[in-house]
């Protein structure tokens, strides 16, 4: 007779999980599923679907070692497409008391456990997820008491509640934020001193994995040529510590910035951390995160606008959007604030543009399943919003193409920041910029057929173009919000000719996007 039968996700991979307080290896049974239809419901990248299934198989290791029963079922070795269909299956088998289950990280995984619960008439007991440093009833709290949903007062609010960077109620320094200092380009010269990405022992599991992959997935997107990411709290640990020893001093300063190298290579990492396919498979805690780079900064005395934008990340940001995520959903997910509808350009999924900088950071993202948050934001997302294309489509494309990526941070980063489609729920204003901000901050121009400066014609370049018609289609809200009234005003230069031409030249591109 099973007491409790304990599901545990791919996202879940740690000891803490809530879901083990009680366990008793005599009367309880955990089932832990690879399921197809988790690598195929959006098309996924293979890097992606390796990360969580190596990690996977690996805490599977763990669990064997401390003599856990567990229920394992690997891909290819079940007839379960589905998550849903091997709980129910087991549930029915198994007969236990009650299920048990940390809060998973999607919405519709959440809605599957429901139902399962309810077919089988068997008590469901899900567990505050305390991975994280603000629950799902304690943002819902924080939220309810603010007029607007703004990310810098949330994070204001958890630095004074876990006193980090705190001098009693000031935050050190005298600022709470130094945005501002972290947004310097690189120069002509380019990223200089570059540190070196720690290497990862591809193991036989690993191994095993990727030959899964080819047989499985041979299709999918990306490759594993390049993989490189942690699939054990070993591995995610010495990440953690090459970050906070190589790479944070110099991180703030550059955070934002790109850069292609002049043989073609893509300097993929710069000083970022890479630490999110680790933090949200739950290989490491962000307590644990952030305790790591406070003491850096105070026995390296590095810079506190460096590590305060490093913190803001995990701490305010990461935090922020997991509340955010919930207290919206499913709404959240239908959400096309300008109803746009155009479909993805083919090129989304091959980088077979001619736009460079879409092309960079496009081919970085299947070389490697990653690219950082200004590529996404700035350059694959912004393009989205300005080339009007639908939502569903471009939120299906984020959550397939990075290995980091579990619905509850990459829905919002991608409705709410880089789309707009919520219409401003937790952000003053669309993230929308011509092609000058790209420049500004790569070197991707540099190598493109297209000039950013030029706004209509054979040589303009699109972001550009589509940028400006953005501007005019939506003129009077712009104007009439502090945030972008300027840029408002920069439109009213052009005559009624100038704007027609604009508008023609962005027909053009719209009606083109699988050949710009």
């Amino acid at each position: 007779m099973t007491r409790n039968l304990v599901l545990i996700l791919g996202d879940q991979l740690t000891l803490d999980n809530p879901a083990l307080e009680g366990f008793d290896v005599t009367q309880d049974q955990i089932l832990m599923v690879e399921a197809a239809a988790e690598a195929t419901h959006t098309w996924s990248h293979k890097a992606r679907i390796a990360v969580f299934l190596s990690a996977m198989r690996h805490f599977a290791l763990v669990l064997d070692a401390k003599q856990f029963p567990l229920i394992y079922l690997k891909l290819g070795a079940h007839e379960f497409t589905t998550l849903k269909q091997a709980w129910l299956h087991y549930v029915q088998a198994l007969q236990p008391q009650k299920i048990i289950i940390c809060e998973a990280g999607e919405y519709r995984l959440e809605q599957d456990l429901l139902a399962v619960a309810k077919e089988t008439s068997t008590p469901l007991a899900m567990r505050d997820d305390t991975h994280f440093m603000c629950s799902r009833a304690d943002f819902k709290r924080w939220a309810g008491s603010n007029k607007t949903l703004r990310m810098e007062f949330f994070y204001r609010h958890m630095r004074k509640q876990y006193q980090v960077l705190m001098q009693g109620d000031a935050p050190e320094g005298g600022a709470w934020n130094y945005d501002a200092e972290n947004r310097k380009a690189f120069g002509k010269a380019g990223p200089q001193n570059l540190p070196a990405a720690p290497e990862v022992v591809i193991d036989e599991i690993s191994q095993q994995v990727m030959a899964d992959i080819a047989q499985h997935f041979p299709d999918h997107p990306g490759s594993l040529a390049n993989f490189i990411w942690p699939v054990t709290r070993a591995q995610a640990l010495v990440f953690l510590q090459n970050f906070v020893t190589n790479k944070l001093a110099a991180f703030g300063d550059h955070q934002d910035a790109m850069w292609q190298f002049q043989n073609g290579g893509q300097s993929a990492y710069l000083w970022h951390s890479l630490l999110s396919s680790s933090l949200n498979l739950k290989l490491l805690n962000p307590r644990e995160v952030i305790a790591a780079a406070l003491q850096a900064y105070q026995q390296q005395q590095l810079s506190l606008p460096s590590v305060e934008g490093f913190i803001r990340q995990v701490l305010g940001w990461r935090e922020f959007i997991r509340g955010v995520y919930w207290l919206d959903m499913p709404g959240m997910a239908q959400s096309n604030h300008y109803q746009h509808q155009r479909k993805l350009p083919a090129w989304y999924w091959t980088a077979n543009t001619q736009m460079n900088c879409q092309r960079q950071a496009i081919q970085q993202t299947l070389d490697y399943g990653y690219a950082h948050h200004i590529q996404r934001l700035m350059v694959t997302g912004m393009f989205g919003v300005l080339a009007e294309l639908n939502p569903r489509e471009v939120e299906a494309w984020y959550l397939a193409v990075y290995v980091d990526a579990v619905e509850w941070v990459e829905l919002p980063n991608v409705a709410g920041m880089a789309l707009y489609a919520n219409g401003g729920r937790f952000t003053s204003k669309p993230y929308v910029a011509s092609g000058a901000y790209i420049k500004r901050m790569s070197n991707y121009c540099a190598s493109c057929r297209y000039k950013p400066e030029v706004k209509t014609g054979a040589d303009a370049c699109p972001v550009t173009t589509l940028y400006w018609n953005f501007l005019l289609k939506h003129y009077d809200v712009f104007a009439k919000n502090p945030r972008t009234a300027l840029m408002a005003k920069n439109a009213e230069r052009f005559s009624d000719e100038e704007q027609m031409l604009i508008q023609q030249s962005a027909d053009k591109i719209l009606n083109n996007l699988d050949h710009i």
